[in-house]
């Protein structure tokens, strides 16, 4: 229904709260749709029915050699209360798609690695809402 799941969390290296998509690490002998399927029902308590990967970047390729998979979730339920871990405190809300870009733009929304994710969306959609299928 173009809602987004999101997030909101405490990040100590800005002190701050941030609005985020769902996300996380890969556990090791995980591959990495298993864990953002995982990391989706952990952090909210929801799961899709569909899948899209949509990119990858590198997080921070200056002095890191990790990577991020951007995953598109279609079709998202509400199925339980999520699994947090002892030291995540997180809120899920909703948020309408087509408020995203502005989101971005006021500085609500200011996660690098959010906002790549959203970059991958419209580049595949080529628009803010998800009728435009990818």
């Amino acid at each position: 229904d173009d809602q987004v799941v999101m997030v909101r969390q405490y990040r100590h290296g800005i002190d701050d709260l941030t609005l985020e998509i769902p996300g996380g690490i890969v556990d090791p002998g995980e591959d990495a749709l298993t864990a953002v399927k995982r990391e989706l029902y952990e952090e909210t308590g929801y799961r899709a029915r569909q899948w899209v990967k949509l990119g990858e970047v590198e997080s921070n390729p200056a002095f890191m050699d990790n990577h991020c998979g951007l995953f598109l979730a279609l079709d998202a339920t509400l199925e339980g209360e999520g699994e947090l871990d002892e030291t995540e405190f997180i809120e899920v809300e909703l948020h309408p798609l087509d408020t995203i870009p502005g989101r971005m733009a006021d500085g609500t929304i200011r996660h690098s690695l959010v906002v790549s994710a959203f970059f991958f969306f419209l580049a595949r959609t080529g628009g803010w809402r998800r009728r435009a299928e990818p």
